[in-house]
């Protein structure tokens, strides 16, 4: 891939929506089929997520090609983060990270938040 693709994929990967990216943050995690990320969803903003909102943007997922999406069955289909999907999860937490890790009391923060894990 040249640089100048994975600079273009990664100013995507940075446009994307708040509640895409929480798909992809999810879908870190493990493949899963729609509902299953609905729940997630759900948990994560305390509130329901309507099915309106939830699979055109799964779409638009795959169709950036962060996400694959494949038939389970005749009614389920399983979402799965792409190799671009983890470079976007991955540049979004470094530039977290380089923004909130100011400090070695941040840092500490972060080294238990991982040791938690």
């Amino acid at each position: 891939m040249s640089e100048a693709q994975t600079l273009t994929e990664t100013s995507t990967a940075r446009n994307l929506t708040a509640f895409q990216h929480n798909i992809l943050v999810i879908l870190s995690e493990e493949p899963m089929y729609g509902l299953a990320i609905k729940r997630e969803l759900e948990d994560y903003y305390g509130e329901e997520v309507n099915h309106g909102r939830l699979y055109p943007n799964l779409d638009t997922l795959v169709e950036k090609g962060f996400v694959e999406k494949s038939e389970l069955d005749k009614r389920t289909n399983q979402y799965e983060l792409t190799d671009e999907g983890l470079a976007a999860v991955v540049d979004s937490l470094e530039w977290t990270l380089a923004k909130f890790v100011t400090d070695d009391d941040r840092a500490e923060q972060i080294r238990e938040l991982i040791a938690d894990q």
